[in-house]
Parts: structure tokens; C-alpha cells; sequence
């Protein structure tokens, strides 16, 4: 299989930045409000490894296990962790995905921000069956959320712009309707020199979407409550098995 972000990996950890200072925060409290104390936490694509850290400072101690299928974002990921100390003793990077990840036992938390699109329905199914069997009593699954929620056009707009040092660096994104239930985004990546396009690339992928209902009838499905968390516009969606240790939301 091809990695989508291959050709933009470079690209992708700073242009997320903005969008974690929300997240980080929201993810924080839902991990240290669950109710389960003791096991690993595993970050199904962790990516750079933002979510890596929150997890790491929210919950000391705890071991973390961060899945990550492509080769690009997972070399940036080995590098965050390696280095800091702490980071190093506590994670363990994974080349995987959700589908063919070795799933512990005894898991305190489930983390998969930014990849259920990533799922056809039937993995994304899979994914709530695997969360049911092998949490925690207490342990949480948390995911996030974002429009479009049925097939439909996302216009043209610019996601991110960043300046480091003489260079800018932005990335825009629109989609096109591609299926019953998918849509195509394509990804465009531009480095600038005081306005002038230095390199570009640019990189599309197939990405699943479903309404929120459909959404919580699978987790139903598997045994889940599907509620959300937090503020609306960050879109955080807390899972916990039905009839067992619950989570308070706020």
C-alpha cells in the first residue's frame, strides 16, 4: 500500500501545531478523568507525536504505546521520542495500524485522533470490536470528530502558514465526493521564499465519512457509549464499554 504521506511529511507537524494548542488541553482531562488507573495507553496513528506527549504528561508513569503505519510521519515520531529521556523510557514506537496491531490486554486508554477517516467502514467497526475487548474496566477510547460528515465538495482554502526562519511554508486542502459514503481530499504543500514558491507537492487520499448516528450505532454495536467531551468546535467523542465503569462528561 502507498503512504499517503510520503510526500508530505515534512510538512505536517508544523502545519498541525495550531490545532493541537485545543486539543491537547481537552484530550488531557478526558485521560486523566477516566476511571482506569493502571495499563497502557496506545495512540493508534500517533503521527509526529503530538498526542504522544499530551498522553506523556497527563498520565506519569504510564506506558505508552504509539501505532504508526507510515514511514514518513513514523521516522518524525522515533525522532520526538528519542529525544527526550523520558519520552524514551515510556513509549514504544509500533509500524502498524489498528488492523494488524498485536492489541494488548488491560488497555487504561485508547487514542485515535485525526484517523477514523482513515477506516472503510468495516475496519472502523473492527476498530470499536478490538476498544470493547481489550480496555480496561474503567478504560477509554477517545476520537475525534470533524465535518464533512456525508460525501460533498470542500472547496479550495489554505489550512496553515507557518514561517520558520527566511522560509514560509503553507499547505492547502479541498475534497470531491468519490463514493456512497467516501470523499477525496487532495492535499497541496508549498515552501516560499518572501512570497516565491521555493518546492511544492501535493498528495491525495481516500477519506471515510459517516454522521455522527451512524458513528455511535456502530460503537453501540460493539458494546460502546459513544458521547461527546468537551468544547463543540474540538470535536473530542469519548467511548467507554456500556454497563461498565463510565466517564463523566463535561
Amino acid at each position: 500500500m502507498s503512504d499517503p504521506y510520503e510526500r508530505s511529511a515534512e510538512y505536517l507537524d508544523i502545519m498541525i501545531a495550531d490545532a493541537w494548542q485545543p486539543l491537547a488541553p481537552a484530550l488531557a482531562d478526558v485521560l486523566t478523568g477516566a476511571e482506569a488507573k493502571t495499563g497502557a495507553v496506545v495512540d493508534l496513528g500517533a503521527g509526529s507525536g503530538r498526542g504522544v506527549r499530551v498522553i506523556h504528561d497527563a498520565l506519569p508513569r504510564t506506558p505508552i504505546l504509539a501505532v504508526e503505519p507510515s514511514v514518513a510521519m513514523r521516522a518524525v515520531l522515533l525522532a520526538r521520542v528519542h529525544d527526550d529521556p523520558e519520552l524514551r523510557r515510556r513509549v514504544t514506537v509500533i509500524a502498524g495500524d489498528c488492523a494488524d496491531f498485536d492489541w494488548p490486554d488491560g488497555v487504561r486508554a485508547v487514542v485515535a485522533l485525526n484517523m477514523l477517516g482513515h477506516l472503510p467502514p468495516a475496519q472502523r467497526r473492527a476498530l470499536w470490536a478490538h476498544a470493547a475487548r481489550h480496555l480496561a474496566p474503567g478504560g477509554v477510547l477517545v476520537v475525534n470528530i470533524a465535518p464533512p460528515f456525508e460525501p460533498t465538495a470542500v472547496e479550495r482554502v489554505r489550512m496553515a502558514h507557518v514561517a520558520v526562519g527566511q522560509l514560509e511554508y503553507e499547505g492547502w486542502a479541498s475534497a470531491r465526493p468519490s463514493g456512497a459514503d467516501e470523499i477525496t481530499w487532495h492535499m497541496e504543500y508549498r515552501t516560499l521564499r518572501r512570497g516565491r514558491p521555493l518546492t511544492q507537492a501535493s498528495v491525495e487520499y481516500r477519506w471515510w465519512v459517516a454522521p455522527e448516528e451512524t458513528l455511535a450505532a456502530e460503537a453501540a454495536g460493539a458494546g460502546l457509549s459513544f458521547r461527546p467531551t468537551g468544547a463543540p468546535d474540538v470535536g473530542l467523542r469519548v467511548l467507554t464499554r456500556i454497563g461498565g465503569n463510565d466517564l463523566s462528561t463535561s
